[in-house]
């Protein structure tokens, strides 16, 4: 990438600020990099016609599912085209289970280097195939040692949470416990998995107000477009789904295009209730898909 402006970027905690000033909800589309066998010239496209909505910040991860893509750093490249060739704050996302202390320091320099200031700290997936390291074993190993580096401390810090419980969690409890000591490590947002019963996440909002967590946090949510897809992700992460959910995926799950346009009505409903009751962030899992993105935001756009 070649058109990196010289610019200060935003933190995203500030344009949560700014939105409550004001009394309006944060808006985040999540993308990911192209796959190994995909064109990478359709992806582009698509992620800058999702950048030309002007969400208020773009996140990046490490690949589709949250995988590295293989080859360079995709994610590096995709957060500069959204920062410096379309305008938009991208958030990158950067794992730590397969990282050593000076990868983590090679991709943050590199980061500040492209004007990107903002990164969801996670600890990755485990996986087999994969060598893990020992410098940082949880999301708030990272989180703590890129906010207590001289060099790196400025960057905005997301972290991720779990309404439903991280699948690894032996308790909800436990989870929340987690969580805290994950924020006191210097978080300065969160976002959550993506669920699709909205009383499971005023539930967890009570829970994580009372043990003292007072940051902004997004609500995840995934218009879903396939059966398989949706398959995928709950496999991965455990998100329940409702009956109403249900009843609408078996009623469509051999339409496509019902199912995406269903799909999109679903996340609209979501995100409305979610936004009337004081939601401070809304953040669309939009799989890459301008159309998505677009559909939504034609349907809740004047709420925001």
């Amino acid at each position: 990438m070649n058109l990196i402006r010289k610019e200060i970027h935003v933190k995203i905690s500030e344009i949560y600020t700014e939105k409550a000033k004001i009394s309006r909800t944060v808006f985040a589309i999540e993308v990911f990099p192209p796959k190994k066998n995909a064109s990478a010239d359709k992806v582009y496209a698509a992620l800058e016609e999702i950048a030309g909505l002007k969400p208020d910040y773009i996140s990046v991860t490490c690949g589709a599912g949250g995988s590295d893509s293989g080859g360079g750093n995709p994610t590096l490249e995709v957060s500069s085209f959204i920062k410096n060739s379309c305008g938009v704050e991208p958030m990158a996302h950067l794992t730590c289970v397969a990282s050593t202390r000076q990868n983590v320091i090679d991709t943050l320099n590199a980061l500040k280097q492209n004007n990107i200031g903002n990164v969801l700290a996670l600890r990755g997936d485990i996986n087999p195939e994969v060598t893990r390291e020992n410098d940082f074993e949880y999301a708030s190993d990272l989180t703590s040692f890129i906010r207590t580096s001289e060099e790196y401390r400025n960057f905005g810090i997301t972290g991720a949470c779990y309404p439903e419980g991280h699948v690894e969690s032996e308790t909800a409890n436990a989870d929340l416990k987690n969580l805290k000591k994950k924020v006191d490590s210097g978080c300065d947002t969160l976002i959550t998995q993506l669920f699709f019963e909205n009383t499971l996440f005023y539930s967890f909002m009570e829970k994580v107000r009372l043990i003292g967590i007072d940051i902004p946090v997004s609500a995840g949510i995934m218009p879903v477009t396939s059966k398989k897809q949706i398959e995928r992700m709950v496999s991965m992460c455990g998100a329940s789904l409702p009956a109403k959910f249900t009843k609408m995926l078996a009623r469509y799950e051999n339409r496509p295009e019902a199912l995406r346009d269903a799909g999109i009505a679903y996340a609209t409903e979501q995100i409305v209730d979610l936004i009337s009751n004081g939601v401070e962030g809304i953040h669309l899992y939009a799989m890459n898909s301008a159309y998505i993105a677009r559909k939504v935001l034609e349907n809740v756009g004047k709420l925001l």
